[in-house]
């Protein structure tokens, strides 16, 4: 998909609109190739991408907070923050007919320009200051480009002017036919985006399928001058610059492609309020905690490894359990050959006998260096060992259920983890308690992240934990001992600590709270989920157990639908 002329034309106009005059208030690291910046304009916060993506490069505005992407911020992310942090965008401009993008920034550093390039393969975002290269994303030395390096300290060079081409206000019949004429064995629509300025294969193709039904069509099969009446047909509505911006989607509902008009020659076309909106519903956005969807993978693989780890240890032992044979056959062992001992002859390697008269023979090795009694002596040694040995089973069980229960919390953890701090503290956790294997990873740095504080329309405020820390800071730190505390029943979640200060709780608060339990639990994606409801004072620590691990009693369970603080 193409991000032309066009598309960047609507998009120049409705940020203009929207975030011209407006302060740069953060700057963000989304990824090696894209930056993004917290504009505050209109009395909101408005969030900008600029993403120099070598396949799919493009600027949008998005709804919706941004996600810092990456684990340290880019070399040109700290310049921006330096030059552009605190500036007033003065306004966004396009150079005709090209791909560029100009962000006129006034800010206490001085005068700079963010521009970013937007052609694919050679995209680039670049911090200019006086004329002179700050720095930039995509660095072109002079041995990859003679003619216009992209480094630190050269003067900034615009893009060569595209040779051989017309601009489409020029474009007359005659060049239509000549166009077609060029590479009569090609589609049309090729042969008029190689010449004319801004044409995107997007465009181009519904010129050619409004001319003649077929965007594929052949140039020596069409016709010039129904190519010609489509174009005339299609450019003004551009050159006024009366938007019209929307997608196309399948039947299955996924974007495929996006355009500043309506287009015919694909299905499903759809308008959309903005050319952002129809951007965002393209590209996607770097928003929500799906926007840390890359950097959560190495810590659930290694969660998975773990969980599996602990899962067949918990197995192992509870088949120890239940598997008592052998402690019965060294016990019957033991007393076969204390009953028999007078008729064992000595050096004898075996003997068999009855325990049961009913029952089969047991057949039992010997130490043929032992008399019958020694034999018997070893058997009972034994016996007590593996006794005394599956007496601590059940408290072994007991701390890898434990174990195992604690590393599905870090799993809820880390599936709403919406921040790197939230991330970091769950790789923490397993670095910690030696579930990491292999090298450590990089990460950012930063606090830890504070548990979630929301104040009902009665005043009374409720704490939810996110995470095992949270979890333990919410209870044993927030929670005084006739608060209501709140967990789902029977998976992990948060804890949910209702702060009423002696004020009666309403049955709508703690309706509330339950919802948000449910919501922040294993049970998120359930139609209803069960929370049980307690004071804080029956909740305790699990001795021994992991943070945020506890048992409680006297609950009451309700059924809540899962549902989160925006609801």
């Amino acid at each position: 998909m193409h991000f032309d002329v066009f598309t960047i034309a609507a998009l120049v106009d409705e940020m203009q609109a929207r975030i011209a005059g407006g302060r740069v208030q953060k700057i963000y690291d989304l990824t090696e190739a894209a930056i993004g910046l917290e504009v505050y304009a209109s009395r909101e916060r408005q969030y900008l991408v600029l993403d120099a993506d070598p396949a799919q490069p493009h600027v949008t505005l998005v709804e919706g907070k941004l996600r810092r992407g990456l684990p340290r911020p880019t070399q040109l992310g700290l310049l921006m923050r330096r030059f552009v942090e605190g500036g007033i965008i003065d306004r966004i401009t396009q150079p005709p007919w090209e791909r560029i993008l100009i962000f006129d920034v006034d800010s206490p550093q001085g005068v700079s320009q963010i521009i970013v390039e937007t052609m694919e393969r050679r995209a680039n975002i670049l911090l200019i200051q006086e004329g002179q290269i700050v720095d930039c994303i995509r660095r072109v030395g002079p041995h990859e480009n003679r003619v216009r390096v992209s480094l630190p300290g050269y003067l900034y060079t615009p893009p060569p002017p595209q040779q051989g081409k017309l601009p489409p206000d020029l474009i007359a019949l005659e060049d239509i036919q000549d166009c077609l004429d060029s590479d009569s064995e090609s589609p049309a629509w090729r042969t008029l985006t190689r010449a004319i300025l801004g044409l995107s294969p997007v465009l181009a193709r519904e010129i050619v399928f409004q001319a003649t039904g077929i965007a594929n069509r052949k140039a020596g099969d069409t016709s010039a001058r129904a190519v010609f009446a489509a174009f005339e047909d299609l450019l003004p509505p551009l050159q006024q610059r009366a938007w019209q911006p929307g997608t196309t989607r399948d039947e299955y509902g996924q974007v495929t492609a996006y355009a500043p008009r309506p287009i015919a020659y694909l299905p499903g076309w759809q308008p959309s309020a903005s050319m952002s909106e129809a951007l965002t519903a393209y590209y996607g956005a770097p928003v929500g905690e799906e926007a840390y969807t890359q950097a959560k993978e190495p810590v659930q693989e290694q969660l998975r490894e773990a969980i599996a780890r602990v899962g067949h240890k918990v197995t192992a032992l509870s088949d120890s359990l239940k598997d008592e044979t052998e402690l019965t056959r060294l016990r019957q062992a033991g007393e076969l050959l204390l009953a028999y001992q007078y008729t064992i002859p000595p050096g004898a390697a075996e003997f068999s006998a009855q325990y049961d008269p009913e029952g089969p023979s047991v057949q039992i090795r010997l130490d043929p260096a032992l008399s019958a009694l020694e034999n018997a002596r070893a058997y009972f040694a034994r016996y007590d060992k593996a006794k005394r040995a599956l007496a601590d089973v059940p408290a072994m069980l007991r701390a890898a259920e434990n174990e195992l229960a604690f590393l599905h919390q870090l799993e809820i953890d880390l599936a709403f983890a919406a921040s790197w701090p939230e991330i970091d503290e769950v790789r923490d956790a397993l670095e910690r308690d030696s579930y990491w294997r292999g090298p450590r990873q990089m990460r950012p740095q930063g606090g830890k992240s504070a548990p979630l504080k929301l104040v009902m329309p009665e005043g009374v405020i409720l704490w939810i934990g996110r995470n095992s820390r949270q979890n333990d800071q919410v209870t044993f730190t927030k929670g005084d001992a006739n608060d209501l505390w709140l967990h789902a029943r029977g998976v992990p979640g948060a804890h949910v600590i209702i702060k009423a200060e002696g004020r009666p709780v309403s049955e709508a608060v703690i309706q509330r709270a339950a919802e948000l339990a449910a919501y922040f639990s294993a049970a998120r994606g359930e139609a209803r989920a069960r929370v049980d409801v307690t004071r804080r004072k029956y909740v305790r620590k699990i001795s021994g157990g992991k943070p945020g691990m506890v048992t409680y009693r006297h609950e009451e369970t309700r059924e809540a639908l899962p549902r989160g603080p925006e609801d």
